[in-house]
């Protein structure tokens, strides 16, 4: 009795972990929003962007602040002949001396140098804003296209299953001598052929991660879950953001900051002073001295020395504003570009939902009763349920494409310009 209860408790054991090792495996989930963010925490572009911003904010600090002063030691008009040479003392000339100088750079220079780099705080913002955007918009799309693989992937599941479905129906065929023995050899071929198609898919599905491990490390091999992005495209709404794109919105400190440069480069026309307080020992029996002393510069050659350094700020001037309205430009393109093609991509979406694969199903099904009629050969069944499955790998891949489009145009001109 005992032995029996053993082997029934061990049998029910065997069972329920039979059951378990049967369940799915829970994988995490990883959804597009969760993406993102793991993106903006653990990207080291933008953590180099933070202490940038870090950096230039330290470095604004002195920026308008006087230089050092300068502390003065020495002796002056120390005697090296006559009676009283190589006497620090005896000499009433002879003084030893401890003083301290201060240069004063001229006001507009000094304001110049707080504009410039109050500028290169704006820019390096304005930077971040741009690195930041590109890792979103580059993130999205990796997550896109994982997600997409992952859809081909359960596509699959299906097609296996038609696949057994067919070698059942071309078995009842054989056997009811409406078909060929050698009709038994187009199912396997059918099935290697999908071996082939899911093995680069699993090739896809490795470079898919790679490149979201990218952004969001390992979190990158969790599955992809919920559905494809449905950003609102708007081609009036972007193209009036068009000039708000990052990458243009940082010329605006860049610009500043060159203009600052030039009012430093013209500051140095004007002269720069400073002044000296010393005091002088001398020998006990004469008395002790003070000395002041200011200094001005002299800037008395502006054409070889001033107007160049001017002229050269006022080159980089311009040629900012030349690369901005070329960025724009090239920015226009892009915004044309991506909005004809992803107009194009809404009309493929549309002909293969609603033409492209519900005449390849019809085409499959009328292949199928001739084939179980008698009357169609097999041949043309497997070219009908080719085209089906190229019809819904093809489907995955232009809703791709299109969610990809939406992502570049969404990030550029729609979540960049709020």
């Amino acid at each position: 009795m005992n032995s029996k209860c053993y082997r029934t408790g061990w049998s029910l054991v065997a069972g329920l972990a039979a059951s378990v090792l049967a369940l799915p495996s829970l994988a995490a989930a990883l959804t597009l929003d969760e993406a993102l963010q793991l993106a903006e925490n653990n990207a080291p572009s933008l953590t180099a962007q933070d202490a940038k911003i870090q950096a230039v904010s330290n470095a604004a600090i002195p920026a308008g602040e006087l230089p050092d002063p300068k502390l003065l030691l020495g002796v002056q008009n120390y005697p090296i002949g006559g009676p009283d040479r190589w006497s620090i003392d005896q000499d009433f000339m002879t003084m030893q001396m401890v003083g301290v100088s201060q240069e004063m750079p001229n006001s507009a220079k000094r304001k110049a140098r707080i504009e410039v780099a109050d500028a290169a705080i704006d820019r390096a913002a304005a930077e971040r804003r741009v690195e930041r955007l590109k890792v979103r918009q580059a993130t999205a799309l990796a997550w896109i296209n994982s997600y997409s693989v992952e859809r081909k992937d359960a596509l699959f599941q299906g097609f296996y299953k038609e696949n057994r479905l067919l070698v059942d129906t071309v078995r009842a065929q054989i056997a009811g001598g409406r078909a060929q023995p050698a009709d038994a050899v187009t199912p396997k071929q059918e099935a290697a052929q999908l071996d082939e198609q899911q093995d680069d898919l699993i090739r896809q599905r490795a470079q898919a991660r790679a490149a979201l491990k990218r952004w969001i490390g390992p979190a990158a091999n969790d599955k992809p879950v919920g559905s494809l992005p449905d950003w609102p495209v708007e081609a009036s709404d972007y193209s009036h953001k068009l000039q708000h794109h990052p990458e243009l919105a940082a010329f605006a400190p860049m610009t500043r900051e060159a203009q600052a440069k030039v009012r430093e480069a013209e500051a140095e026309k004007q002269p720069d002073w400073s002044w000296e307080l010393d005091y002088q020992r001398r020998g006990r029996e004469f008395g002790d001295m003070v000395s002041v002393q200011f200094s001005w510069d002299l800037p008395l050659f502006p054409g070889s020395r001033q107007n160049p350094k001017i002229a050269a700020k006022h080159a980089e001037l311009n040629q900012l504003e030349a690369e901005r309205e070329a960025l724009a430009r090239e920015h226009t393109q892009q915004l044309e570009n991506e909005l004809a093609d992803y107009e194009r991509l809404n009309r493929a979406v549309r002909r293969t939902q609603e033409t492209l694969l519900p005449l390849a199903m019809e085409k499959v099904e009328l292949s199928m009763a001739s084939y179980r009629a008698g009357k169609g050969d097999l041949s043309s069944v497997v070219a009908a349920r080719r085209e089906l499955i190229e019809a819904r790998l093809k489907q995955v891949d232009v809703e791709e494409q299109r969610a990809l489009t939406s992502a570049r145009l969404y990030f550029a001109y729609g979540e960049s310009a709020q």
